[in-house]
């Protein structure tokens, strides 16, 4: 052995390296964050850290395991959550509005063996999930109104949509932990312009409405008014006669000689006769 290695140490030094490259993947190193499924020859045999319900990440099943050569293939499966994105997509709701919705769902791989046999890769999965989410979202979506897609009502929506994927993702070995709506807008042009316009109108037959109750309000309130002061005057004047007619001539007196304080013109002259019937207050009563 020793002469082969000093006649062809180039060759001896290929040689080494290659046992070591074999030694080191035969005990590949799980990560905390990983769980694997060891696949002989297609088919899979044991796993590694698998994920466990309640069981935080980083405790005992990762570190340094064991592979036979050539034979065993490791394939590497996520233990994080996850999350997948739904391709942006229009929505008719019940009142007949298309809506842009771009949403996304968070979960998590917990039956690594039924996830490779059904699936294979994360990737793959992924791909399976998406259309799947989208018309989850489609469908709850499409039985609610806009205007419910504004107030917490949208909890219960997608809690129903995490519900119905989360059956369907059961069947690739994940679990959907939730699922949110990113944005739902109107779509560009002519629609979202209509739908503008729609609101516009109704806000504004809104304010009419309160406007015209506001009026009828304020005329009941007036009418009332003037009708408990005509019972106050009526009930004064009733009193002393002679004040009243006093009053009466000097708002008279006011309307006739000063105006209404509205009238910016030249005042007008009036002529009377001193013993006019007119001025008696001003000429006394005895008069």
């Amino acid at each position: 052995m020793t002469d082969l290695i000093r006649r062809r140490p180039i060759l001896s030094a290929v040689t080494g390296f290659l046992l070591l490259l074999v030694l080191i993947s035969s005990f590949p190193i799980v990560p905390e964050t990983k769980q694997a499924v060891v696949v002989r020859f297609g088919k899979p045999v044991r796993i590694l850290n698998r994920y466990e319900v309640g069981k935080p990440i980083g405790a005992q099943g990762a570190g340094i395991s064991y592979r036979l050569p050539f034979a065993d293939q490791v394939v590497w499966i996520d233990k994080r959550v996850l999350d997948v994105d739904m391709q942006r997509q229009q929505v008719l709701s019940t009142d007949q509005r298309r809506l842009e919705v771009d949403a996304f769902a968070r979960y998590r791989i917990v039956d690594p063996l039924l996830m490779y046999i059904r699936a294979r890769t994360e990737q793959q999965l992924n791909e399976q999930l998406r259309p799947i989410l989208g018309s989850e979202v489609r469908n709850e979506l499409g039985k609610v109104s806009f205007a419910a897609l504004l107030t917490p009502e949208r909890q219960g929506i997608m809690d129903n949509v995490r519900t119905s994927l989360n059956r369907i993702a059961r069947q690739y070995g994940a679990e959907v932990i939730d699922v949110r709506i990113k944005k739902t807008d109107l779509p560009d042009g002519t629609p979202l312009q209509s739908a503008y316009d729609r609101m516009r109108t109704a806000r504004l037959q809104e304010a009419r409405s309160i406007r015209a109750q506001g009026a009828k309000q304020a005329q009941i309130i007036r009418a009332q008014a003037d009708a408990d002061a005509a019972r106050t005057y009526a009930a004064s004047f009733g009193k002393d006669p002679e004040f009243y007619d006093f009053y009466r001539a000097m708002q008279s007196y006011q309307t006739t000689f000063v105006g209404n304080g509205q009238d910016k013109t030249a005042p007008t002259t009036i002529v009377l006769s001193p013993q006019n019937d007119y001025l008696k207050e001003f000429t006394g009563r005895s008069h």
